[in-house]
């Protein structure tokens, strides 16, 4: 049995982490973030001009989906971006319903 620390808190928009801090608190290496950075799965940044790797709580949820969803389908990741981009998307719908007071289905 190994000793896996597992870190979980509040997401908060105003948090900004570093690049080796998006890694820990996802269990990767720096490497697994820049691949997904300079494919555009990963981050709002172009990647020739970074000058700063800061993500956002928001990237640190996605990224997290984004390494379940190739650990546990074994998936590429082009098709883990585009289950994640499915996912946020009925976030979004289920979030501009309930704003709406209509109920969920």
């Amino acid at each position: 049995m190994t000793n896996e620390v597992i870190l979980t808190g509040i997401v908060l928009d105003e948090a900004a982490l570093s690049l080796d801090e998006l890694a820990c608190a996802c269990t990767v290496e720096s490497k697994w973030i820049v691949e997904r950075v300079e494919a555009g799965l990963l981050g709002n940044m172009a990647v020739g001009q970074i000058t700063r790797w800061e993500f956002t709580s928001a990237e640190l949820v996605r990224a997290r989906r984004l390494l379940a969803v190739e650990r546990d389908f074994d998936a590429n990741p082009e098709t883990a971006a585009l289950v994640a981009d499915l996912i946020e998307e009925v976030e979004r719908l289920k979030a501009r319903i309930a704003a709406a007071g209509l109920p969920l289905p």
